[in-house]
């Protein structure tokens, strides 16, 4: 189980990675509403943008990935209009899944970066 949900993990971010997410392949994916929720946000924000796994590790139904995300903002971003800026941020995530499909998650990453990346906020010395 716990190498079937790794490969599971390993497909799910290869199929959002560097391509158009056409929704049929999120459902294909994930049952959290709140994720899709997110995949669309940052879609819409940052088009083909990709997550690269750094490290991953998994414990009964549990995956967690060390990753980094990169992207072009495009669009908006919480009211922050578009830059044209490449980003590239640090995260942690926790997928647990269910039947093949993540039906939760846990996510943490650079926001901070993020927004001194996009110019939002001034960037530390």
């Amino acid at each position: 189980m716990i190498e079937e949900n790794k490969a599971l993990i390993r497909q799910y971010l290869a199929a959002l990675s560097g391509k158009n997410k056409p929704e049929s392949i999120v459902n294909i994916y994930v049952s959290d509403e709140q994720l899709k929720q997110h995949i669309k946000l940052f879609e819409s924000a940052f088009p083909r943008y990709k997550l690269i796994i750094e490290d991953m590790v998994a414990e009964r139904d549990k995956v967690a990935v060390r990753a980094t995300f990169q992207g072009i903002q495009k669009g908006e971003l919480m009211g922050i209009p578009p830059t044209s800026k490449e980003i590239k941020i640090s995260g942690m995530l926790i997928y647990r899944i269910a039947n093949g499909r993540i039906v939760e998650h846990w996510m943490n990453f650079d926001n901070l970066g993020l927004m001194e990346q996009l110019d939002f906020i001034p960037k530390k010395s």
